[in-house]
């Protein structure tokens, strides 16, 4: 499968828009957030020759503003697309949604979304102090799982427990995404690391809000099979 970065915080072409968020699309047709402005993502879509009367579903990890900028875009650009969110997300993103006539799925539970293409549905987070309902993307190929993840506020190990519970005999091959690491100091990011170590996880590609500290222990630990992730980049899983 095909896994290309639409818009994140870095990029390996000087003329695509960068900034807070994430926006990834997997095999030409399915989207999973749309970055924090519509007419960037549009644009980088333009750049990257994506055609979007190809995108038969979008995926909101999560109801936060740099992972659902652009969505009304999209929407606006394509009647009638199906939107995965999360029961629990807001009133106002639902509204949105129906009324630029999107055709809202709200998943509680795992929910095939295409062939080999799943969403864990609705997993319990916080932000501070606050319920934050979010849901990560399931890829299954010949090389094992590949999860993408928007920020994991119901924390990244969570919710790999949660896939690898689903899909106990299959190699979870690479994890990637925004991990929600920021905040958190070198100890508590080394055994987040040794964790996914003991996993068994091939591949980590922490990006967004993982953190610089993050990304930088990730790379260090797991050397040639870190993977960084770009705007504009393509990744084969």
């Amino acid at each position: 499968m095909k896994i290309l970065n639409l818009f994140d915080k870095d990029k390996v072409d000087k003329k695509l828009h960068i900034g807070w968020g994430l926006s990834i699309l997997v095999n030409d047709k399915i989207l999973f957030d749309t970055g924090e402005k519509g007419s960037w993502l549009l644009a980088n879509m333009q750049r990257l020759k994506i055609d979007i009367a190809a995108i038969e579903t979008v995926v909101i990890s999560h109801d936060h503003w740099d992972h659902t900028g652009g969505l009304g875009a999209i929407l606006k650009s394509k009647k009638g697309i199906k939107v995965y969110g999360c029961p629990n997300f807001s009133k106002e993103f639902k509204v949105q949604v129906n009324k630029l006539h999107g055709q809202l799925v709200e998943a509680d539970r795992f929910v095939t979304v295409a062939k080999d293409i799943f969403i864990t549905g609705e997993i319990p987070g916080a932000y501070k102090g606050k319920y934050m309902p979010e849901q990560a993307l399931v890829l299954k190929t010949k090389k094992g799982i590949t999860i993408i993840t928007g920020c994991a506020h119901p924390g990244i190990l969570k919710i790999v427990e949660k896939v690898r519970a689903k899909y106990p005999a299959e190699p979870i091959y690479l994890v990637l995404g925004g991990f929600h690491l920021m905040e958190s100091d070198e100890r508590a990011i080394e055994i987040v690391v040794a964790k996914f170590k003991k996993m068994g996880i091939i591949k980590a590609g922490p990006t967004h809000c993982s953190g610089e500290t993050a990304e930088s222990i990730f790379k260090k630990q797991y050397g040639r099979k870190f993977v960084r992730i770009k705007t504009g980049q393509t990744i084969e899983v």
